[in-house]
């Protein structure tokens, strides 16, 4: 019997923290030797002129997620449920596709409903996928009920982030809501995910821009300018900051917003900053195309400007934005499910906010940041792969090269020269807002545990082999201990 199973030979390896010639042994889905040569193996990857890097870990996705369509509380038992387009099974391809092997993803709260069964109802949907897993619990309804049964049980199922958002409705929370959930998530031993963007400001402002006859998809951006981004970070953090609980500013999209993650950085504050290829590849004059076409471009926040490109990659060469997602919401644009659900002459408040962007996440991250200079390989690992996987405690199963780690592996040819086209993205969306942009740098194979699934863009996993990971609490979100005055109403149970 051959000692390895896996051996992948004479590939330039990036660990993050340097790049090394060597050889990775596998045994069992995990990575059991780095060596100048491993000859026994039952299985061999030749990896020469290629470049192997950890899996990418994608911490910010929505993958099948049930919504209420147009469910409006009655009292009744179990709402009406409509499934987001992008299915476990499809969405794995194209992160296979696009280098990535593990995600964290959303589990629903719907309001006037509890968390327990959307959960079971997740898991069991995740499951019938190829990704390794995780998940975040979305609460938008923070009552006694939830904080303090149901999410006690959903947290101790695993599940060790808790995502909120300050505008959208019916999603979004008011002050005192988010500092209900800040102070069950110190007590529990979790972090809290944000969304960062002004409620009252984005309604005030899209009432107005309607009232003067301002519908078109362009004036999406104009409903929601940096200001609103900046005001509702700078409270988000500041919240937080009074309840002493770590958390991560979601989705950055200007400097503005990152700025004043970096001030609470400074004081000592245990907040982290994320970003998304769309904020240094994507721009508010996509939205500005004729008829309909600019609905191909809407997301939240609103892409920005080109200047803003150099100011957000900055931010990411300071550290301060220190993980890259895709935060993948995909609608068609075609159809009745997606964009144009509401009409193909619906105004910009009623267009469904989101991009597709699991396969083209790493790509463009590479090609825009390594093969243009604005990064470097090792800054590209980290961001992409061992940023997410440590701050959402998969660390160090996912996310790294060495001995004891998953071997979640992805082979770059880094001078491959790829036209980005929806049909390369392999996702269920009949559109990719990135179509025609050319790139440097493309992942050629992708090996999840050991197993090759993904060579030369064709999926080779097969449904139902992801798996789910469960995260314990983890020193990174322990809370710091300092409160205004040393008063700790929401002493931490999990790090006790």
């Amino acid at each position: 019997m051959a000692e390895f199973d896996l051996a992948v030979r004479g590939g330039q390896v990036a660990t993050g923290f340097g790049t090394v010639r060597c050889d990775i042994g596998v045994k069992d889905g995990r990575i059991v030797a780095l060596a100048e040569r491993i000859a026994d193996a039952a299985r061999v990857v030749e990896a020469d002129g290629l470049l192997v890097l950890p899996g990418g870990v994608d911490s910010h996705c929505h993958i099948e997620e049930p919504s209420r369509g147009g469910y409006a509380s009655t009292g009744a038992a179990e709402p009406p449920v409509t499934v987001n387009e992008e299915t476990f099974a499809t969405a794995s391809a194209a992160a296979f596709a696009g280098g990535t092997t593990s995600v964290v993803c959303f589990i629903p709260q719907w309001k006037g409903f509890g968390v327990w069964d959307r959960y079971v109802d997740y898991r069991a949907r995740a499951a019938r996928g190829m990704l390794d897993h995780s998940f975040h619990q979305i609460i938008s309804d923070p009552t006694d009920a939830v904080m303090d049964d149901e999410v006690p049980r959903v947290v101790a199922e695993g599940v060790r982030s808790l995502k909120v958002f300050l505008t959208y409705e019916p999603l979004h929370l008011s002050d005192a809501q988010y500092l209900r959930v800040l102070t069950k998530a110190r007590e529990l031993g979790c972090l809290v995910t944000v969304h960062c963007e002004n409620y009252e400001a984005i309604n005030w402002r899209t009432h107005e821009l309607l009232k003067h006859g301002m519908t078109a998809p362009k004036y999406h951006a104009w409903a929601r300018p940096p200001v609103v981004e900046r005001e509702a970070t700078h409270r988000a953090i500041a919240l937080a900051e009074l309840v002493d609980q770590p958390i991560q500013v979601f989705h950055v999209s200007c400097a503005e917003a990152a700025e004043e993650i970096a001030r609470a950085q400074a004081r000592g504050v245990k907040v982290w900053g994320e970003t998304c290829p769309q904020y240094v590849a994507l721009t508010a004059a996509d939205m500005d195309r004729p008829g309909f076409e600019g609905a191909k471009f809407m997301c939240s926040p609103a892409p920005r400007t080109k200047e803003e490109h150099a100011r957000v990659w900055e931010m990411i060469r300071r550290g301060t934005l220190d993980v890259i997602s895709s935060d993948h919401c995909a609608f068609s644009f075609e159809g009745d499910r997606g964009k144009r659900q509401n009409g193909s002459d619906a105004v910009f408040r009623d267009i469904p906010n989101g991009i597709p962007g699991f396969a083209a996440r790493l790509p463009i991250i590479f090609s825009e940041g390594v093969s243009k200079g604005r990064i470097t390989l090792d800054e590209f690992v980290r961001l992409t792969c061992t940023n997410p996987a440590r701050l959402m405690g998969l660390a160090p199963r996912k996310g790294m090269i060495a001995v004891g780690s998953d071997a979640d592996l992805a082979l770059w040819d880094p001078k491959k020269k790829v036209t980005i086209t929806n049909a390369l993205m392999q996702h269920a969306i009949d559109y990719t807002p990135y179509e025609g942009m050319e790139v440097t740098g493309w992942p050629v194979m992708t090996i999840r545990r050991g197993d090759v699934v993904m060579k030369d863009g064709k999926v080779q996993a097969e449904p139902g082999t992801g798996r789910f990971l469960p995260r314990a609490p983890y020193e990174m979100i322990r809370p710091r201990g300092i409160t205004p005055d040393g008063f700790d109403p929401a002493p931490s149970r999990a790090f006790s």
